[in-house]
């Protein structure tokens, strides 16, 4: 298994891309009734979180966000095309990433929990908070009649 079978194609429970394929901006960006995010900001929390573990695989200090907020970064009205760009781009640049199961993520994480981690384990670690998130959004979709999209997709 490679990189980009983890995080985009086939070991994605969904790959990632088809769950925001023809989403619209004004659908990404709508928060329903007792939702606490909307697409937007769950592509938004997804993005740095990838981006932090990113910067950490490259050997970039990035230190454990705290609050927790700071993970939710903010979406402004009519940023959806940026927001999944940014998603998007982290993707590719994960997947460039060699999935070393020997390499320590340097600095070390200093958040015990992935204190130890290698490059490899910050892939999976990635895969499985995207699939989580996805698996939001995809609920989201269905709620707004928007899932599948109309050109198709799982819908198991």
């Amino acid at each position: 298994m490679n990189a980009r079978q983890l995080l985009v194609e086939i070991h994605a429970h969904m790959p990632p891309l088809a769950a925001l394929k023809q989403l619209e901006s004004a659908d990404a960006e709508r928060r329903l009734r007792d939702a606490p995010h909307s697409i937007a900001e769950i592509v938004a929390h997804m993005a740095f979180w990838q981006e932090w573990f990113l910067r950490r695989c490259e050997g970039t200090v990035a230190a454990m966000p705290a609050p927790a907020s700071v993970g939710w970064p903010a979406v402004t009205p009519g940023s959806w095309p940026d927001v999944q760009a940014r998603f998007t781009q982290g993707l590719e640049r994960a997947v460039a990433l060699e999935p070393d199961a020997n390499r320590l993520v340097t600095p070390p994480i200093e958040f015990p929990p992935l204190a130890g981690y290698t490059v490899r384990d910050a892939l999976v670690h990635m895969a499985l908070h995207n699939s989580h998130h996805l698996g939001q959004v995809i609920l989201l979709r269905q709620m707004m009649r928007q899932w599948p999209p109309p050109s198709g997709a799982w819908t198991w």
